[in-house]
């Protein structure tokens, strides 16, 4: 069963930037559709960037929350099973833990997951 792993977070300062990687313990390159989910405290995960990509890999698109656009930029790099998150002029409100998985269809179990605190 595919395991997902997260890393990258950290206590970063409203403003600054952190990156974010999703390593699957297995080929992504079949699902196409890949997402970088987040859960605050006292709140339901909720999903903030999806990628998509076609049969050969390449990026056919990239959505975001309306509370990340313009902020966050999601990528895949399906050679190293690898989704990544970069997240720049962080605010307090983006305080979670980040979570990767599919979007649609059965998830994949679910990682444990990175913090990412942004505080002063």
């Amino acid at each position: 069963q595919v395991q997902l792993v997260e890393s990258g977070g950290g206590l970063v300062q409203p403003g600054g930037s952190l990156r974010l990687s999703c390593t699957a313990s297995t080929t992504i390159s079949n699902i196409y559709h890949m997402g970088w989910y987040r859960q605050a405290p006292g709140k339901q995960r909720e999903q903030v960037a999806l990628i998509t990509s076609d049969n050969s890999g390449r990026t056919i698109g990239a959505n975001y929350a309306g509370s990340v656009k313009g902020r966050f930029a999601i990528s895949r790099d399906n050679a190293k099973n690898t989704v990544y998150l970069q997240m720049d002029s962080l605010r307090p409100d983006d305080t979670a833990i980040y979570y990767c998985n599919k979007f649609g269809g059965p998830l994949l179990p679910w990682g444990q997951g990175t913090q990412v605190t942004v505080s002063s």
